[in-house]
Parts: structure tokens; C-alpha cells; sequence
């Protein structure tokens, strides 16, 4: 069984499943391959997802274009016939190579068509999941493609479905009934900085070349203006205004850098009750002592202020704004990556 991988791009993910959604509405039936298994250097992760039409036309990857003329030949014969596949590209064993992958890898793709009968279920779930950020986990049993359907709001007696909510990974897993692939199509993480500062300068473009969504909220125009923030998305209301309009999920992280009280603590506030996965906000440990006690004051209890990370970052010794904000990223990321679970709602 292959290792649990993080999936590919959420967008990348959507652009595949609209591209399927408008093909199968045109032609009545296309053939989808997903990257159910990888060893080794494979280029394409986990969960990776391409679509082909009837005329041969595809849209996303399985391999980063060393295997996809193969599936392509193969997604004909499912078109046709109808019954699922799955296929094995890359090293056989120590010393034989099958298809492709000069990078020394191996990848299990499931190719399967989809048609007016278990299409637009499957493409119509997985496509309003991205566009509201809820997550949705997809179990599909190989051996003939029946699937089961888990959002993040359902009741989930499942610990293992519960983590792939909070992970965004997806997993091949071996079962008395074959293999189960569990498909975790979750949001991509969003990062909401308080605060158009020096730091929030520089924490913005790492959080875009991350790849993660990213908007900066500061009611001071002066502050949140295009030529210091440019190609971020800005937003100059009050948090206390836009973020229940945002909304705070649990890919959804939440960074005070504004470092004045009236305008961090309503973002914190917001933040300590909702799902979000990661809660910073700058200032010494002075200063956030003082801002522990505004709010308990305000209602708050030690362990809702317990999600707070001040002072922020992963201690590395930062002192200027560039070292800091790269503190905070690390931080960000090890809150995203790293083990963690779904607070109750």
C-alpha cells in the first residue's frame, strides 16, 4: 500500500472536475483517471486527477506528462466498455521498467468512465464542495467504482474519514472487500492577515507563493493600499464586519499583525470561536498579557485564548520584519502539515 500523500492542487482538482462536468453535458460519457497510488519519485501526488473526452481532448495530470499518451489509449477502451481499470505505470520491480517514468517512480492510476448514470452525482458533489470550502471525502472501491459520499458536517463515527477532513490527505487502503481509495477534496488553506504592516507586507507574498489564498483586512486605507500590497487581495473593513462574511472554516487561518488592540482583538475574538486551523497574533509576551487579560474581560476562557500563538512565529531568533515573517509562515505551515484534528463546532 502506497504511503499517504497530500493531493494535488485544489484548482488543479476543479479545473479537471468542471472540464469533466461540461464534457459529459456535450458528449454523455468521459473517462476520469485519479492517482490512487504512488512509490518512490512520482511527479504527480496522490489524488491527481485527469479527464478525457470522447475525441481524445484531456484536461489535467496522472504523471506530469510522462504516462498520460498511455492513459489516454486505455481511456478509449473504457469509454467503450464501461468497466473500471486499474493501471500501473513506472518500475515493475529492482531492475525491469514498464511505462514511462523516467524519474524512478511508480504510479497506480483507477481509470473509470462516468455517464449519465454516475456522473453528474459524483462531478456535481465534488464541484459544490470546492465553490462553498466544504470538504468532501470520496471512498470508491476499486474493483467496480461503487462509491460513498462524507461531508465534514455529517455525523462521522469513522476516525480514519474524520482525518482525511483534517489532513486533506487522500489514501489507498487495502479491505476485506479490495482496495478503497479515499479521495479528499478539501479547500485550498486561506490565510486572513489583520493588519497592512511591514510584516504583512512580506507574509502576504510568501503566503501567495505558498500557493495558499490569501487576503489582508485593515479598515486604514492608508495602510491597505495596491501600490504596498501589490497583486494581494485587500479588504478595508472592519474585521468585525467582513470575516463572518468571509467566513472561518477550518482551512481558514487567522494572523493579527496589526499590533493596535481595537483592531486585532475583534479579529481574535471572531477567530477563537470558529474552526479555524491557526490563530496568531503579534506582540512580546507583555503585551499579550495584557491582551489575555482584555479578554477574559470580555468573556473569554483560558482555552479559547489558548489557541492564540503570541508571541507568533516559530522561534528562530527573528528580529527584523523579513525574519519574522518567515517565522510566522513556518508556523503556519507546521499548523496546516502537521497532525491535528476538527474542534467540535
Amino acid at each position: 500500500m502506497s504511503e499517504p500523500a497530500r493531493s494535488n492542487s485544489p484548482d488543479a482538482t476543479h479545473d479537471v472536475l468542471k472540464a469533466a462536468r461540461s464534457w459529459l453535458d456535450k458528449d454523455g460519457r468521459v473517462a476520469l483517471a485519479t492517482v490512487v497510488g504512488t512509490w518512490g519519485s512520482a511527479p504527480v501526488g496522490v489524488g491527481g486527477q485527469m479527464v478525457v473526452a470522447t475525441d481524445g481532448r484531456f484536461e489535467g495530470s496522472v504523471s506530469g506528462g510522462c504516462v498520460e499518451g498511455e492513459v489516454i489509449a486505455e481511456a478509449e477502451d473504457i469509454l467503450a466498455e464501461g468497466r473500471p481499470k486499474t493501471l500501473t505505470f513506472g518500475v515493475a520491480d529492482e531492475t525491469a521498467w514498464q511505462v514511462g517514468l523516467p524519474c524512478g517512480g511508480q504510479i497506480k492510476v483507477f481509470l473509470e468512465r462516468l455517464d449519465a448514470a454516475n456522473g453528474p452525482l459524483l462531478l456535481d458533489r465534488a464541484i459544490d464542495a470546492r465553490s462553498s470550502r466544504r470538504g468532501l471525502v470520496i471512498r470508491t472501491r476499486l474493483n467496480d467504482g461503487r462509491r460513498e459520499f462524507f461531508e465534514r458536517e455529517d455525523d462521522l463515527d469513522d476516525a480514519s474519514i474524520r482525518q482525511h477532513f483534517a489532513s486533506g490527505e487522500s489514501e489507498l487502503q487495502e479491505t476485506p472487500d479490495g482496495e478503497v481509495f479515499l479521495h479528499a477534496l478539501v479547500p485550498p488553506a486561506r490565510v486572513l492577515i489583520i493588519g497592512a504592516t511591514h510584516i504583512g507586507q512580506i507574509l502576504a507574498q510568501l503566503v501567495k507563493l505558498a500557493g495558499y489564498e490569501i487576503t489582508v483586512i485593515d479598515p486604514r486605507t492608508a495602510f491597505a493600499a495596491d501600490t504596498r500590497f501589490p497583486g494581494i487581495r485587500l479588504d478595508t473593513e472592519w474585521p468585525q464586519d467582513t470575516l463572518p462574511k468571509i467566513g472561518l472554516d477550518p482551512y481558514t487561518a487567522v494572523v493579527a499583525l496589526a499590533h493596535v488592540g481595537h483592531i486585532d482583538d475583534e479579529a481574535l475574538k471572531l477567530a477563537m470561536r470558529s474552526e479555524c486551523f491557526y490563530i496568531g497574533a503579534l506582540g512580546s509576551r507583555r503585551n499579550h498579557a495584557k491582551r489575555t487579560q482584555r479578554l477574559k474581560d470580555a468573556g473569554f476562557s483560558d482555552a479559547e485564548i489558548g489557541r492564540i500563538s503570541s508571541p507568533i512565529g516559530i522561534n528562530i531568533g527573528a528580529q527584523s520584519p523579513p525574519e519574522i515573517a518567515i517565522a510566522i509562515m513556518a508556523q503556519l505551515v507546521l499548523a496546516l502539515r502537521g497532525p491535528r484534528t476538527f474542534r467540535p463546532a
